[in-house]
């Protein structure tokens, strides 16, 4: 796989741009701030329909203009598809595929594969679990893409259980004001039993689409761990091994809520895989996540959040017997990070056709002995782009296409 052309309209500081794209390495080069990172974004946006650098799409849109558009050509095998998304922040985004629109816009999610190495990609080793969620996500959308309704079905349930919840919250906290009392039956008696009845609804709806997104991480860090283990010790030969484990709110120990912000899960929480989870007490996934929300609901009606689900959940990432997030050193965080793109090529090439590999400012983040390593792993790729500030950032294993992008303009000189 690899993209023959990219034209943008309107996105980030380009008003307009063409550029042709050929197999093999491409480097952007110019100095920071001057758009090389806009152009490997918007093919990320394309494969993800998401940013590496912002949340919303807004950012995306060039200031005074509407609406972005980008536009690429994505050759597969002997196949050629046109993909245009029309980004249109606070308005559902439009796509089309070889100029027929399509009814939604993820139905081109898939089209453009692409793995993509950021200076941000240390947040997968020492941010919050939900960075390490959207990597793990992101992965299963592009190994298969109808994750990418599941994920939809998921956060649409989890948004309108949250709001329920807060105003059963709201409601039994005004119950307890005006009655001086801590049961649920002046809770119900104040007109809120409707609310629990609702709730159990949601519950089910919850434990449906939670159970179909935590059985697919878990087979898919079961795929990744030996691949991980493999690009960390290929990045560090002398550290200690690299480990995958997953930390799940389906432990039962414990107030999932306790000393902890919307999102993140406590140190102690349970690991699991999908050994265990397959043949503990013979339950469903399903059946066990609304075993544990009947747990835990006298503290999500008295906090008004949802506490239990993979909204919740960590990828757990170790070096030996520890943790990496808050014992490995800076080098070893980075060759974690790296390990697991590296990982997440090596799956979806397995799956049929190597994804584009973009390599977003990281050498300049590296020491030269895992600057030239990421180099001669990557070197066979079918298409590699790199941005770097300059010449010599790219290492001579990647010698390919250069363009120089400076004051807005992008200028091919090789």
């Amino acid at each position: 796989m690899h993209v023959a052309h990219l034209s943008l309209t309107d996105f980030r500081s380009y008003a307009s741009v063409e550029l042709g794209l050929e197999p093999g390495v491409t480097a952007f080069v110019g100095p920071n701030g001057q758009g090389k990172t806009n152009l490997v974004e918007a093919l990320g946006y394309v494969a993800t329909h998401s940013s590496h650098r912002v949340a919303g799409d807004a950012p995306l849109v060039r200031q005074g203009a509407a609406r972005a558009i980008v536009r690429c050509a994505v050759h597969r095998d002997d196949r050629r598809a046109l993909v245009e998304l029309e980004i249109n922040p606070g308005r559902a985004n439009r796509a089309r595929l070889n100029r027929s629109p399509v009814s939604r816009a993820r139905d081109v999610v898939g089209l453009l594969r692409t793995v993509l190495f950021a200076p941000e990609d240390l947040s997968l080793s020492k941010g919050d679990p939900s960075e390490r969620r959207r990597f793990l996500d992101e992965l299963l959308v592009a190994r298969a893409p109808r994750f990418a309704g599941v994920r939809a079905d998921y956060d649409r349930v989890l948004k309108q259980r949250g709001a329920l919840l807060r105003t059963a919250a709201q409601a039994r906290r005004g119950s307890r004001s005006a009655r001086r009392q801590e049961s649920d039956s002046g809770f119900t008696s104040a007109g809120a039993g409707d609310v629990l009845s609702t709730l159990e609804v949601w519950d089910a709806h919850l434990a449906r689409h939670g159970a179909e997104l935590l059985r697919a991480r878990l087979e898919l860090i079961e795929a990744l761990r030996p691949l991980v283990a493999g690009a960390y010790a290929a990045l560090a030969p002398s550290s200690a091994p690299a480990t995958l484990a997953y930390r799940s709110t389906l432990s039962t120990g414990g107030d999932p809520g306790e000393g902890e912000s919307e999102g993140e899960v406590p140190g102690e929480r349970g690991s699991f895989d999908t050994q265990t989870l397959s043949t503990d007490l013979g339950k469903t996934l399903e059946e066990r996540l609304r075993e544990r929300l009947l747990e835990v609901r006298p503290a999500e009606l008295e906090r008004g959040v949802t506490l239990v689900g993979p909204h919740r959940d960590d990828l757990i990432m170790g070096l030996g017997d520890l943790p990496a997030r808050g014992y490995a050193s800076h080098g070893e965080s980075w060759s974690f990070a790296l390990a697991l793109r590296l990982a997440a090529y090596d799956l979806l090439r397995a799956d049929g056709g190597d994804p584009v590999l973009i390599l977003d400012d990281v050498f300049a983040e590296l020491d030269s002995q895992r600057r030239r390593r990421l180099a001669e792993i990557v070197a066979p790729a079918e298409q590699v782009l790199i941005t770097a500030a300059v010449p010599d950032d790219v290492p001579r294993e990647l010698a390919g296409g250069r363009y120089d992008v400076a004051e807005g303009g992008v200028t091919r000189v090789r």
